[in-house]
């Protein structure tokens, strides 16, 4: 049984917030789409007609600032994560886990010897 006692913060927070900001790229294409919705609504049906460049604009900000903010939001949720771990974690001891040492798989393929065929 091994025990993870406290974990790098830095180290937690960079991988937290760069999972952050990939999952903010999957917003792009939504808001790039509400963007082209926007603007094709902008030019057809009736009552108040939203400027023509509000729609593509709105998507393109959006599209550059969701990564940018899911990242920084994840590097800070993922440094007091941390933070509260290393601090739960002299409490408590820290998470056990059980971990087993796998054999080294060979690099190389090992062809059967020409005597053997």
């Amino acid at each position: 049984m091994h025990r993870i006692r406290s974990v790098g913060v830095l180290s937690v927070a960079k991988i937290s917030g760069l999972i952050h900001a990939a999952f903010g790229l999957l917003f792009v294409p939504i808001f790039l789409l509400m963007g082209l919705s926007l603007s094709i609504a902008g030019t057809q049906g009736g009552g108040q007609k939203l400027p023509t460049f509000f729609g593509p604009a709105f998507a393109v900000i959006m599209s550059i600032f969701m990564p940018i903010f899911y990242g920084i939001m994840g590097f800070l949720i993922g440094a007091v994560g941390a933070l509260l771990y290393n601090l739960i974690a002299t409490w408590v001891g820290g998470i056990e886990m059980e971990v087993e040492v796998s054999p080294a798989s060979p690099l190389t393929t090992q062809f059967p010897s020409p005597s053997a065929l």
